[in-house]
């Protein structure tokens, strides 16, 4: 196991996640940014996540976490019609060393934030010259 600079995320009850830590640890030249996310730090990005203000908000925590953890969100709306919040689909791209959980977790996270501020659905739909 190779050193880190920061402190690493325990890993998963074994055969709870699929999420390739040991794969992740055993290649040096792979992308370790990931294990960074400890448990301590998810609960803080889920309680930011779930307190956003603003669409920019939410971009601005998006590029975040594709800087820092090398993690990419898709937010993405219904072909058909959006009526509700389950017609924005946010998917957290997979990778290497991401918990299943966590992957759950972080639209979850979104979601309770647009529906406590609507407004940033709003934007996301304008974003696409809905309201134009």
């Amino acid at each position: 196991m190779q050193p880190f600079p920061f402190p690493v995320r325990t890993e998963c009850p074994p055969g709870a996640c699929v999420c390739e830590r040991e794969a992740l640890l055993a290649d040096p030249a792979s992308d370790t940014r990931i294990l960074a996310l400890t448990r301590e730090e998810e609960n803080r990005l889920l309680e930011r996540l779930e307190n956003l203000t603003s669409l920019q908000d939410l971009r601005h925590l998006e590029d975040l976490l594709h800087q820092q953890l090398g993690v990419r969100l898709t937010i993405s709306l219904s072909p058909n019609e959006v009526r509700t919040l389950r017609g924005i689909v946010i998917l957290v791209n997979e990778q290497p060393g991401l918990c299943k959980k966590t992957r759950q977790n972080i639209p979850a996270a979104i979601k309770k934030s647009m529906d406590k501020r609507p407004e940033i659905v709003y934007e996301l739909l304008d974003e696409g010259g809905l309201f134009a």
